[in-house]
């Protein structure tokens, strides 16, 4: 495994086969780096601190993601039907 970047540790934002992108927790800065960098369980979400998986801090960050969307929400007003239209009759000619 190769040096860690940033002090603060990093996000695993994209998988591919040789590299990954990661996100730097401490900046907020995405980096492309070898995916030999990162643990071999990683996966996309996952944080890295010190070389090792957190499972906590992916857990507390995908909470506070939640938190926030949640206060983001707008509610649907009473009564908006969300449903859409029924999908039109097959005809003899769509049939063919």
């Amino acid at each position: 495994m190769a040096a860690i970047i940033g002090s603060g540790g990093w996000q695993v934002e994209v998988l591919e086969e040789t590299r990954a992108q990661v996100v730097e927790l401490d900046t907020g800065r995405a980096r492309s780096v070898d995916r030999a960098t990162l643990p071999r369980e990683a996966r996309e979400g996952d944080v890295v601190v010190d070389g090792r998986l957190d499972p906590e801090l992916r857990a507390r960050m995908a909470r506070e993601v939640a938190e926030v969307r949640a206060r983001r929400a707008v509610p649907a007003p009473p009564g908006l039907n969300l449903e859409g239209s029924p999908a039109p009759p097959l005809t003899a000619r769509r049939e063919q």
